[in-house]
């Protein structure tokens, strides 16, 4: 079982509303722990993604509220989107560098940091690499590694491996786990995969379309690290079907 954890932040209320009268979220209730790995899981059109733009800052509530537990600073959260989103023309060290570099702290300052998030992700031998030279796989890996060069709190992921094979994704399912073993962090991840939420959570968020809204929530309480072979045991296979039944339930509610 999980030990109490104290809370990091509180979203309540929180509807989204786009031009158009397009409803993206209605009542959005979340209460996030330090160390919980949440997924939420739903249809596209659930407001899953605009939900984590919404706790990232990067948009506004049209209604409710995001309630930070404590201080906040700009370097508590970092983001990892679908696609990698490297600068082509930078190297793989420059990229990982950028949130620095966008506080105004010189590479030199911060050399070390970035080499130790490449060490993390297994790529310290590519640091002056190029995005070009890079596997799909690896610059999701150079991804992560910039968004948790400054060991933040909290790390939001929007489906970042949706795009890779499922041997990759894996893999990098087993080494996400890992990583936030390492750094200690809060992670909400966007998937619509049933089996990658049961493997990766600690709480798996269910959310209906239209408007975006949470249907259940249900708890995976099986210890962390979780091995391979969790995937093949009668817990996943438990804990699968359920989540299986909250998706289909969420989709015919939409």
């Amino acid at each position: 079982m999980n030990r109490e954890r104290r809370e990091l932040l509180h979203v309540s209320g929180v509807d989204k509303v786009f031009a158009g009268n397009v409803e993206a979220l209605r009542g959005l209730d979340l209460t996030v722990r330090q160390e919980d790995f949440i997924s939420l899981l739903g249809p596209s059109g659930c407001g899953k993604s605009t939900a984590l733009r919404l706790i990232a800052g990067l948009s506004t509530p049209t209604s409710g509220k995001i309630e930070w537990r404590g201080d906040h600073g700009a370097g508590d959260i970092g983001v990892v989107f679908q696609e990698p989103t490297l600068m082509p023309w930078a190297t793989v060290s420059q990229n990982v560098y950028l949130p620095f570099r966008l506080v105004g702290k010189s590479y030199n300052s911060v050399r070390d940091e970035v080499l130790e998030a490449l060490k993390l992700v297994g790529l310290e031998k590519f640091q002056n690499a190029y995005p070009r030279e890079l596997s799909g796989g690896m610059k999701m890996r150079v991804s992560i590694a910039r968004a948790m060069v400054t060991r933040p709190r909290l790390i939001l992921m929007d489906e970042p491996f949706a795009a890779l094979d499922e041997i990759t994704r894996f893999k990098l399912n087993n080494d996400l786990l890992e990583l936030k073993a390492q750094i200690g962090c809060t992670v909400i991840f966007v998937t619509h995969s049933v089996f990658e939420s049961v493997f990766l959570s600690d709480r798996i968020v269910v959310m209906a379309a239209r408007p975006g809204r949470v249907t259940e929530e249900l708890r995976v309480d099986e210890p962390y690290p979780r091995p391979e072979s969790f995937r093949t045991s009668a817990a996943f296979a438990d804990h699968a079907r359920r989540a299986s039944e909250a998706l289909e339930t969420a989709m015919e509610a939409a």
